[in-house]
């Protein structure tokens, strides 16, 4: 049995133990339901994320609960399809869940009227920034930077860092394109902001190409690019496809630097592409699976203890991710339930948009909500995959380099 058969057969596995096996939730439990994709299209990124919500949920559970009440997870592989999702949403309604952990934009985009209907908190590992403005969209959230300041952060750092030790500098535009997945909301939803930095910046920018997630072939994509020639490339997909594209653009010559965001530049990018993987540059809101900064050792542990099967140097800054979700959920609730108010507006209200600052761990900026801007940060932190390691080189504060812009105009891009 090949090693992708092994993985997915575990993942499944933990779903089900964590679905099946754990007992029946009692009065004073608190329910939470989770989606998840282990098997459609983003479950290459999906599986770890999954692994790491169970464990944190365990982890929680452990160290007090929710004001000693516990946290009963009903959690879910939708395969990334919509009409799943919605199926599911309604599912985790007749179960009552006080708060919903869910994945993709494109279901979270779908679902947020109903959810803001229903005041249902409902924390996303879609980090879109269209969700984060109040308004319109109330009761979605997340612990990340979002996908707009990422691509914003990401060209600023570049054009900061990297344009000035190209050759040309200073004597014609700097030149940028963008790969993604035209039909995903996922992968498009940070291109409107990212062609607005570079207009901003003043940069060239270059056709779009169209890269499919399930993409293992890109160079039509690579010589479209060439004839551009551009300094630099925006990828927005998740990380099968942005590995396929860097070793297509490696092979064929491209010559031009490489931004990732966070679901396309995990621990599997350079053993998927290989030497192109090297000098890419990515934005990582959380610290890299196993590195030293605060409540690492936890992640670590509990994916020991309840996924002994899975080899560490299997898991990723995924597992982080999935951790800050859940822990950021686990404290809005605390906070609602100290205020007696476990209802969905109470958690919203007494819970997540009390945070002023909160320090999660993991590598993560603090998180801060209010009434009118669910964006929790406004720093992109920037790392460069370089002789085998990834390394933090910029950490771009949005709000502090354009106050205005930050206040007035970015918000629900």
């Amino acid at each position: 049995m090949n090693a992708k058969r092994v993985w997915t057969k575990l993942t499944i596995m933990v779903a089900i133990m964590v679905l099946g096996v754990a007992p029946l939730a009692g009065a004073a439990d608190i329910k939470i339901g989770a989606l998840n994709d282990m098997t459609g299209a983003t479950s290459d990124v999906g599986k770890d994320y999954a692994l790491g919500i169970a464990e944190a949920i365990h982890y929680i559970n452990d160290t007090g609960g929710i004001n000693g009440k516990k946290i009963k997870l009903y959690q879910f592989d939708y395969g990334y399809r919509i009409p799943e999702a919605l199926t599911k949403y309604n599912l985790f309604k007749r179960l009552k869940c006080a708060a919903i952990l869910g994945w993709g934009t494109g279901d979270t985009e779908a679902l947020a009227p109903t959810v803001a209907k229903d005041k249902i908190p409902y924390v996303s590992a879609s980090y879109s920034g269209h969700l984060c403005k109040p308004e319109k969209t109330p009761y979605n959230l997340f612990f990340s930077t979002d996908y707009s300041t990422q691509s914003r952060g990401l060209i600023t750092s570049w054009f900061d860092k990297k344009w000035p030790e190209n050759p040309d500098y200073g004597k014609r535009k700097p030149r940028i394109a963008m790969c993604y997945m035209f039909a995903s909301p996922f992968s498009s939803s940070s291109i409107k902001a990212a062609k607005d930095q570079a207009t901003m910046l003043g940069f060239e920018i270059g056709p779009d190409q169209d890269v499919s997630l399930f993409a293992i072939d890109t160079k039509s994509q690579i010589l479209a690019l060439k004839e551009f020639k551009p300094d630099v490339v925006l990828h927005t997909n998740t990380v099968m496809s942005v590995a396929a594209t860097l070793r297509d653009a490696y092979a064929l010559g491209l010559g031009a630097d490489n931004l990732i965001k966070c679901w396309g530049f995990d621990e599997n990018l350079p053993k998927l592409a290989g030497k192109a993987a090297e000098g890419a540059i990515g934005c990582a809101p959380w610290a890299f699976y196993g590195l030293d900064v605060p409540l690492m050792d936890k992640v670590v542990e509990y994916a020991k203890k309840y996924n002994p099967g899975i080899p560490q140097e299997k898991r990723t800054i995924h597992t982080v991710q999935a951790w800050a979700n859940a822990l950021g959920l686990a404290e809005a609730l605390r906070r609602a339930d100290k205020a007696g108010d476990l209802s969905g507006e109470g958690i919203l209200k007494k819970g997540f948009e009390t945070m002023r600052g909160y320090e999660i761990g993991l590598g993560i900026a603090p998180a801060t909500f209010t009434p009118t801007d669910h964006r929790p940060q406004s720093e992109a932190k920037i790392y460069e995959y370089k002789n085998g390691q990834f390394t933090l080189i910029d950490a771009v504060d949005l709000k502090a380099r354009w106050p205005e812009k930050w206040e007035k105009e970015w918000l629900g891009w």
